[in-house]
Formats: structure tokens, sequence, C-alpha cells
């Protein structure tokens, strides 16, 4: 059976989830794949979107490898 839609379709709010990914990988650690349990890897992610948060709230930018 063949889908009824021809060509390209938008998937709604997929930027939502790679722009999510893209400010994980600006954290080192979560980069590659270092935690051996999935517990730690949730952990990591809280970190790191904690300290997305609190940089937005405090207004502060750190100076990251990128800006050299």
């Amino acid at each position: 059976m063949r889908p009824r839609t021809k060509g390209f379709t938008v998937l709604p709010r997929r930027w939502v989830a790679e722009r999510t990914f893209g400010w994980l990988m600006l954290h080192r650690r979560l980069v590659r794949d270092y935690e051996t349990l999935p517990a730690r890897s949730e952990a990591m992610i809280h970190i790191a979107m904690i300290n997305l948060m609190a940089r937005r709230l405090t207004r502060e930018s750190t100076p990251t490898w990128r800006s050299t």
C-alpha cells in the first residue's frame, strides 16, 4: 500500500527537538557516550539544561571555543 501524500511533507515542530540536541552538544561530556548507565546520561542532560537556563536567567555569556 502506498502513502497518499507525495513529495515533501513538513514534520510538525521537529525543529524544537533538533535545536535542543544542538544545545546539548555544546557540552563536551554529552558529545560522546561516556556514561555506562542511562541514569547518569539523564543526569548529565539535566545538568546541561540547568546550565543553559541559569545562563539565560543571569544573561551571562561564557566564552566558548567557538568565539575564538
